[in-house]
C-alpha cells in the first residue's frame, strides 16, 4: 500500500514538472517501437509507446520504472555484501540511470534491531556504500548518489523475529532529482 501511495505521489509531482524532450525522435507513423527492460515481475520485449509526453503508456512506462528504482535490496546478518538477489535489482536500476542521466537518487541503509546504536548506523553505511560502489562499477556517476544510514531506526517490520530482522536489513532507493518523465533503457 505504501508503494503504491508513493507512486501515486510521484505520479501527481511529476505532472506538475518541467517537460522533458522525447529520447527518441517521432517517426512518422506517430509512434516508437522501444525495447522492455525485464523489470522486477519478469516482463520484457518490445512495446509500442505513442511518442505523446501526456499519454497513459508514458505514465504507465514511468510507474513502472519508478518501482523498479524504488524496490530494495536485502543483506544477510551482520554484511554489507550485495547478495545473489540484490544484483539483477541493481542491474536494473543502474540501466535506467543510464538511460535518465538526470535522474539522482539517495540510498539509505538500514539494520535490524541487533547490536549497538553505534554499529547498527555504521553497518547501514557500509550497506549504501555497497550499493553505491556497485551501481558506479556499472558506469552511474557517484556525484548522482548520496548516501545514509537510519541503523535500526526505521524498521520496516517493528516485530523481533528473524523474518522481521530478515526485512530490516536492507537498502531503500528515493528520487532526489529527475523522476519526472522516465524513459525505458535500450
Amino acid at each position: 500500500m505504501r508503494i503504491r501511495s508513493m507512486i501515486l505521489v510521484l505520479a501527481m509531482l511529476s505532472a506538475c514538472g518541467k517537460k522533458q524532450p522525447e529520447a527518441v525522435p517521432t517517426p512518422t507513423g506517430g509512434t516508437t517501437t522501444t525495447p522492455g527492460t525485464g523489470t522486477p515481475g519478469g516482463t520484457s520485449g518490445g512495446a509500442t509507446t505513442p511518442t505523446n509526453p501526456g499519454s497513459a503508456d508514458a505514465a504507465a512506462i514511468t510507474a513502472d520504472l519508478t518501482r523498479a528504482m524504488q524496490e530494495s535490496i536485502y543483506f544477510d546478518l551482520d554484511q554489507d555484501a550485495i547478495r545473489a538477489d540484490g544484483q539483477p535489482v541493481l542491474d536494473l536500476k543502474a540501466a535506467i540511470m543510464l538511460a535518465n542521466p538526470a535522474l539522482r537518487i539517495k540510498i539509505s541503509g538500514h539494520g535490524d534491531e541487533r547490536g549497538s546504536d553505534e554499529y547498527n548506523l555504521v553497518l547501514g553505511n557500509r550497506r549504501a556504500t555497497s550499493a553505491k560502489r556497485y551501481l558506479e562499477a556499472k558506469g552511474i556517476d557517484g556525484n548522482r548518489i548520496e548516501t545514509l544510514s537510519f541503523g535500526e531506526e526505521r524498521p520496516t517490520d517493528p516485530a523481533s523475529s528473524e523474518a522481521a530482522w530478515a526485512k530490516n536489513r536492507r537498502d531503500e532507493f528515493e528520487f532526489v532529482a529527475g523522476a519526472g518523465r522516465l524513459v525505458r533503457p535500450r
